[in-house]
């Protein structure tokens, strides 16, 4: 996976600390003024620092958008793998991948609305993520399918790699609905739905 670019420089003892600040203050400024409308100064104001002090850390502010992206993407593959490490079943995999990613961006709304609609206002940001994190979670669904077919639970007669694409898209779908939504709901619920549908399909058994 890609990771997130290296800052200019990291002067002090708590970089890390600093570059954390920045990257929370960018995604409550990207998601409430939008990526294109925001500014530098307007990360540094809302992280409480200097405006230069935001470029001790990023070259841009399009190397802020990344570094969010990375930086979620690393924190949420490293999760899944530890709790589903110990789960064999391809199903409750699955399962746990979902309920994984509706508790994760359910709960940080903010963070949500950059994935869903700042991370996707253009096709240059679009080809960069996909070839980054985004294939390496869609390699961790993929490989739940095909350990599925493998054990005979899962159909066979369809691709993996399609699959997992459908799967992640129906999640997607649940997110982009969920911050439109003027009705106030948990979306981490939705994971079962995702599931059975997913699993059993829409016809009556």
């Amino acid at each position: 996976m890609r990771k997130a670019a290296k800052a200019v420089t990291e002067p002090r003892s708590g970089a890390g600390d600093k570059r954390s600040t920045i990257l929370r203050a960018a995604i409550k400024v990207f998601a409430g003024k939008g990526y294109f409308s925001s500014k530098v100064s307007d990360i540094a104001r809302e992280a409480g620092i200097a405006d230069g002090t935001v470029y001790l850390y990023f070259k841009s502010k399009d190397e802020i958008l990344r570094s969010i992206f990375d930086r979620a993407m690393e924190d949420f593959i490293s999760e899944g793998k530890r709790e589903l490490k110990d789960i064999s079943s391809p199903p409750d995999r699955l399962r746990r991948i979902a309920g994984l990613h509706l508790e994760k961006l359910g709960s940080d709304r903010d963070l949500a609305v950059v994935f869903q609609v700042e991370l996707r206002g253009s096709t240059k940001f679009m080809r960069e993520f996909s070839a980054a994190g985004f294939a390496d979670y869609l390699d961790i669904i993929r490989a739940a399918i095909e350990d599925g077919q493998k054990a005979g639970i899962f159909r066979d007669d369809i691709k993996p790699i399609t699959a997992a694409k459908i799967f992640y898209g129906a999640l997607d779908e649940m997110v982009t609905n969920w911050i439109l939504s003027d009705q106030s709901y948990q979306l981490s619920p939705m994971a079962d739905d995702v599931m059975n549908i997913f699993l059993g399909g829409v016809f009556r058994q």
